[in-house]
């Protein structure tokens, strides 16, 4: 099952004129990083190590900026983002689910590497503002990461906490967040979730994470974050 993928558009790496433009985009990110988040992470950290140190530079700012929501001037790390694609060779990047468990599908063979490390950070500006610093985080640790994009990087760019409920399976929100917000709060799936049925378990097992009852006060605001986000999900 494909969770998230990334089109990009690009010129030839022959081509006199450096060009990128963003495709199709599925990108979900709830909650946040989500399965969107996790993709353009990877896809930073597969090609960010083949920049060198002037157009890393310049990544940085232009991350900052993409963050911010500013009008971003072009062109960026040699090259101009446009939203004409003709002309434009295509690469597809997917994170996917299957029976080995997640993997990365990144394809490398047809553009130059700063290309798809800028639509990563310019599908970035696409995720609503509410998320976009969570993901620009992971693009972040992302732009640092160094070696092959092996299992150890999903741990790396969104924690390891994540990380296992993103291979248990637990972390539906990759196909829809409703099935994550249910598993936090433990609803059964298949069912609709009844307001007074969320708020009652949503109650209960807020006075099981709260530190009185052993968690780490990290750790316990942690979880309180995720089960106030499950049942924002649930009840909205």
């Amino acid at each position: 099952m494909i969770l998230a993928s990334l089109e990009v558009w690009h010129s030839r790496p022959i081509a006199p004129t450096r060009r990128v433009a963003l495709g199709e985009l599925d990108l979900p990110t709830e909650p946040a990083p989500g399965p969107g988040g996790l993709l353009l992470g990877a896809v930073m950290a597969r090609f960010a190590d083949d920049l060198d140190g002037d157009l890393r530079k310049e990544m940085t700012t232009l991350m900052d900026e993409v963050e911010r929501g500013q009008k971003i001037g072009q062109p960026r790390l040699r090259h101009r983002l446009q939203s004409d694609i003709v002309g434009l060779s295509r690469s597809e990047h997917r994170l996917v689910s299957g029976d080995s468990g997640l993997r990365f599908e990144l394809e490398t063979a047809k553009g130059l590497p700063a290309q798809s490390a800028l639509a990563a950070v310019y599908a970035c500006g696409e995720v609503p503002l509410v998320r976009r610093a969570e993901v620009m985080a992971v693009l972040r640790r992302g732009l640092e990461w160094v070696g092959p994009i092996g299992p150890g990087v999903i741990d790396y760019l969104v924690g390891a906490d994540v990380a296992m409920r993103m291979r248990s399976g637990s972390f539906a929100s990759a196909s829809s967040p409703l099935l994550w917000a249910k598993d936090i709060l433990e609803l059964e799936a298949g069912e609709d979730a009844k307001p007074k049925d969320v708020q009652r378990s949503y109650r209960r097992l807020l006075r099981s994470a709260h530190p009185d009852h052993g968690a780490g006060e990290e750790e316990a605001a942690e979880r309180i974050a995720e089960l106030s986000r499950a049942r924002e999900i649930l009840l909205s």
